[in-house]
């Protein structure tokens, strides 16, 4: 009776595994620096400076589908490199093109670009008698009473974009607002906010808790589940690899094909040495090539026309070798 039991569960185990569909293939996706041209003016006003708010936001959208899973996203370092060698300027920002061709050469599945539509303040003061308040930093009236009462509001726009095609797949738009009474924008209790020398934080607590740092967040976590939503959404194309070995350094190689045949880095292809042609013997076409497995290659790093792999395997691959997608 045991033994009946046992392998009852067994059977039982065995069968709810495989009613559940098998694990896919997070997209791939790269997020550029969003252009806040737009509102270029208010973030100088507000901070006092210069500040590229664009990149803020676009590090937080990262991190936020990063946390969230439906994505895999590309490391910023790897996207700065590529922008750097291709002079990408920010006026690229919000091209579709340009971002798609960016995308390509990192080989991801698609690209976020976005804009910043507002960023400001939105400010109402009330006093009876005696002097007003005075601007951003200024201060409370003496000789009256004064209401002051402070309203951060952000909006973002996002579009994802197909790497092959450049067509935009989605386009969501994120919005926060954010109020307070006696405050300042980037302050409590009626005074201003430093956040000291060197670029802007936007994921620093500091800035998080201020009311512009509230609205930025409610943004950029509105406009994250939109794309959320969005991603089994995404076309998803089964990409078969042929190339050829081109150089060999060790276990290192690099093989002629590269993000314009699809190959991603995190791929994993097949390392084969061509051993003899089968010809036709009356019309000497080829009919196929025999090969012997050497092992496989795990992509590092990838660019138009060629790519860089790890090998392993119990071969030693040569220049002429082929590699392709596993069966």
């Amino acid at each position: 009776m045991r033994r009946f039991t046992t392998a009852a569960v067994i059977a039982l185990l065995l069968l709810s595994v495989s009613a559940f569909p098998q694990a896919t293939r997070k997209k791939r996706v790269a997020i550029m620096s969003f252009d806040y041209g737009t509102v270029h003016s208010s973030v100088a006003a507000i901070f006092g400076s210069d500040q590229d708010v664009g990149k803020g936001i676009s590090d937080l959208l990262i991190q936020k589908l990063v946390n969230d899973g439906d994505y895999s996203v590309i490391e910023r370092a790897q996207l700065d490199k590529i922008m750097a060698e291709q002079n990408f300027s920010n006026s690229d920002r919000a091209d579709p093109n340009s971002a798609a061709k960016i995308g390509r050469l990192l080989g991801v599945d698609a690209i976020i670009t976005g804009s910043i539509t507002q960023f400001g303040r939105d400010d109402q003061h009330t006093n009876v008698g005696g002097g007003g308040y005075g601007g951003i930093t200024g201060r409370y009236g003496i000789g009256g009473v004064g209401t002051h009462s402070a309203k951060a509001v952000v909006g973002i726009t996002a579009r994802l974009v197909d790497v092959n095609t450049a067509e935009i797949l989605a386009a969501c738009t994120g919005t926060g607002t954010s109020k307070r009474s006696g405050v300042s924008l980037l302050g409590a209790g009626g005074s201003g906010w430093n956040g000291g020398g060197g670029s802007l934080d936007m994921g620093s607590s500091n800035f998080g808790e201020t009311i512009l740092g509230e609205a930025v967040h409610q943004a950029v976590d509105s406009l994250g589940a939109q794309l959320d939503a969005k991603a089994g959404a995404l076309p998803t194309n089964k990409v078969v690899v042929s190339g050829v070995v081109a150089d060999v350094s060790g276990n290192s190689i690099i093989i002629n094909v590269g993000s314009r045949q699809g190959i991603k880095v995190g791929d994993q292809l097949d390392v084969e040495h061509p051993t003899r042609t089968v010809k036709d013997p009356t019309t000497g076409k080829v009919l196929r090539t025999v090969s012997d497995h050497l092992g496989s290659a795990t992509v590092t790093e990838v660019d138009e026309g060629s790519a860089t792999l790890n090998f392993n395997g119990s071969g030693k691959p040569a220049v002429g070798d082929t590699v392709k997608s596993p069966q």
